[in-house]
């Protein structure tokens, strides 16, 4: 995708969330830049029917996730963004998921790097990214461009609970 046309898509994109996950990714977009990488939302609010696609196809294990968020006048307020390589979109590199995680760590959310990955394999994951060794030889978890909040679960937003 052209630059300007990636750019323009992150900041639509980014108005299909709630406000303070927003900031949170726009910082993650930021700093992904800052490493040189081009990151791209291809996914943030999903309705119930594109979830369901979702579901079916196997790139989701809820009928109802943080990409389906809304607030009670039904206006978006999804809690998740997938968080494409623009120059890899079907294949993100290795470098930038280990980049993407940490950077998204420091700015308070998580990634799905580490999703149905047993503790020995987290562990070279977690040390992966503390070392910043972007090219280690580690595997990775089932969904790694998902960037979620942390500390309120699928149902507290449901609910109405949302990140502060």
């Amino acid at each position: 995708m052209l630059e300007p046309r990636r750019k323009e898509r992150n900041a639509q994109k980014l108005t299909e969330l709630y406000p303070t996950f927003a900031a949170r990714v726009a910082r993650v977009i930021a700093g992904m830049e800052g490493a040189g990488w081009r990151p791209r939302i291809q996914d943030a609010w999903r309705s119930p029917e594109d979830q369901k696609k979702a579901y079916d196809a196997g790139h989701s294990k809820l009928l109802y996730g943080f990409h389906n968020v809304t607030g009670p006048d039904g206006r978006r307020e999804a809690l998740a963004v997938d968080l494409i390589d623009d120059d890899k979109p079907l294949n993100s590199r290795k470098p930038y998921l280990l980049q993407l995680a940490a950077i998204a760590g420091q700015e308070g959310v998580t990634t799905g790097i580490r999703w149905d990955m047993p503790v020995e394999l987290v562990a070279g994951i977690d040390k992966a990214i503390a070392d910043q060794n972007w090219n280690a030889k580690v595997k990775i978890g089932w969904d790694p461009t998902h960037i979620q909040p942390i500390g309120i679960t699928v149902q507290e937003a449901k609910a109405g609970k949302r990140p502060t």
